[in-house]
């Protein structure tokens, strides 16, 4: 009989579904790192949320342990790659909290807009300001929802049926996607200017920080309210502080900040158009109850059955398989997380075509890494292994696989054609030692190592160009550790990847845009 230890607090039901399951089950909670060290080897699943560190350490004392559930999205907690290496399934339960989440964003929404804590607080202060909390409607008001995934896409279906106008900034979806949904896909721009209500349900990425900043907020109706039950730092706290003090916006309603708990000396804390929670966006007895019944569910499967649900480390292959397929799976992840990164516009199309004698391997474990990548940079918390192609069909993001026997420069050669709505990219990657490499992107050949931070740059190769750029990041502090440099022809056009050190800001990025001949720059992380 198998048996799990569940040593943090959750749901007494995820002990009772690991029982059901004929797992012989312990409920061990607020252990020590050593305690847990200690007692880890009996056990072959291990079910936790946030308190419990699975670290290094205790992974080397897990002599039996085969599976890591986490009861809810972060997976931080958990040191991946040496329990990948000693052939650990790390899970999580990405969905268990959408819908409680949803329902945060749109009690903010209500209770901004009716000025509900306030007034509340006044009345129990024993102070009676029926005029001074007078509020606005929802109904006919236009919705502004930055991001349509799980909870965005909840946000909305409740927002049609409050009966708002409902338009969405989402450069990852399809019309048709946005047609399914009832909703008016428009710009960022557009978004800010026309949005009575604007609510955020992005991850925080580098292309997502402070997205919502000083130019934002200036584009926006002075009678606009601003939700966000995503991350913090989507917002820019200084920049809507300053929004409220000078009254460009009617009010704000936060659930996240960006440095967590927060002080008493907070400055949004002071202005009564500002209402906060916190972070109780999952915080709920049901979302509470939701997690913790899908992970015993999906630990007691895999224990079972050997059934990988949500596993955020490793795909579906057989034993013999795996020494095979990893030099791929690690090469289709970097390929994909490149175009996702550079693409922009709907997703429509990715078409994979292998070449060599990759073409005679189980290709659908190296399909499922490549898609993982694309969707990594729009979905960071919730894309994983197991549902990245279910994540890419409810997006309408049509996979195609083909194969050929020969390739016609390397002994094995995977491309892989993203095709958004604006235009198609197309990269192609080989094994140089068992090493990923690209060799060719959008038609142009190059050596590149996908590794670490990279400046991805086209531009038309005209002399003294890269010299400007190398200046500007010289006095910038950023660090070069590398240049990767290919072209079509002599002043035709060119493509660059510089390796740096540092994080390019976005001021010295929109300086080498600037640049003459500089066709487009982008951060790349891998």
């Amino acid at each position: 009989m198998p048996k799990v230890l569940i040593s943090d607090k959750m749901s007494p039901k995820a002990e009772a579904v690991f029982q059901e399951h004929g797992i012989e089950v312990d409920v061990k909670t607020g252990l020590s790192p050593d305690e847990l060290k200690e007692i880890i080897g009996e056990y072959d699943g291990l079910a936790i949320r946030s308190a419990s560190k699975v670290t290094e350490d205790i992974i080397n004392a897990a002599t039996n342990l085969k599976v890591v559930g986490r009861a809810g999205i972060g997976v931080d907690n958990v040191d991946i790659p040496t329990a990948s290496q000693k052939g650990i399934i790390v899970m999580n339960t990405p969905f268990g909290n959408t819908v409680t989440t949803a329902e945060h964003a749109v009690s903010l929404m209500v209770s901004a807009a009716r000025n509900i804590p306030q007034a509340s607080a006044a009345l129990k202060e024993g102070r009676w300001e029926k005029t001074k909390w007078g509020g606005v409607e929802l109904y006919q008001k236009t919705l502004g929802v930055i991001g349509t995934g799980n909870i965005g896409s909840l946000v909305i279906e409740r927002a049609h049926g409050l009966k708002m106008r409902v338009i969405a900034y989402d450069p990852f979806i399809s019309q048709e996607r946005a047609d399914d949904l009832g909703v008016e896909l428009v710009e960022l721009d557009e978004l800010f200017r026309r949005s009575d209500f604007l609510t955020i349900h992005t991850p925080l990425t580098n292309a997502t920080k402070h997205l919502v900043n000083d130019a934002a907020f200036d584009q926006m109706k002075d009678t606009a309210i601003l939700i966000n039950a995503a991350r913090g730092g989507v917002v820019d706290e200084a920049a809507l502080d300053r929004a409220l003090e000078a009254g460009k916006i009617r009010g704000a309603a936060l659930d996240v900040f960006e440095e967590e708990p927060v002080g008493e000396d907070h400055p949004l804390l002071r202005h009564d158009n500002f209402i906060c929670t916190p972070h109780l966006g999952a915080s709920t007895e049901e979302a509470q109850v939701n997690v913790a019944v899908q992970v015993a569910e999906q630990i007691a499967d895999y224990l079972n059955k050997g059934i990988i649900q949500n596993a955020v480390n490793i795909p579906s292959v057989d034993e013999e398989e795996m020494p095979l397929l990893q030099p791929y799976l690690n090469l289709g992840e970097r390929l994909g997380s490149i175009l996702g990164q550079l693409a922009e516009g709907g997703l429509k199309k990715v078409d994979i075509e292998y070449a060599g004698e990759v073409s005679g391997l189980n290709q659908k474990p190296i399909t499922t890494t490549i898609l993982k990548g694309v969707l990594d940079p729009i979905l960071p918390d919730s894309v994983n292994l197991v549902n990245a192609p279910l994540l890419a069909e409810q997006r309408d993001i049509r996979v195609s696989e083909t194969t050929k026997k020969q390739a016609e420069e390397f002994t094995s050669m995977v491309r892989v054609t993203l095709t958004t709505e604006k235009r198609a990219w197309t990269i192609d990657g080989t094994l140089v030692h068992g090493t990923p490499r690209v060799v060719e992107l959008n038609g142009v050949e190059l050596e590149l190592v996908p590794d670490g931070r990279l400046l991805y740059m086209a531009n038309r190769d005209e002399p003294g160009l890269i010299g400007r750029i190398g200046t500007t990041l010289g006095n910038a502090g950023i660090n070069i550790a590398g240049f990767m440099l290919g072209r079509e022809a002599p002043h035709q056009q060119a493509v660059s990847f510089i390796s740096v050190d540092q994080t390019v800001p976005a001021d010295v990025l929109k300086q080498i845009a600037s640049e003459e001949n500089v066709l487009e720059v982008k951060e790349v992380n891998l």
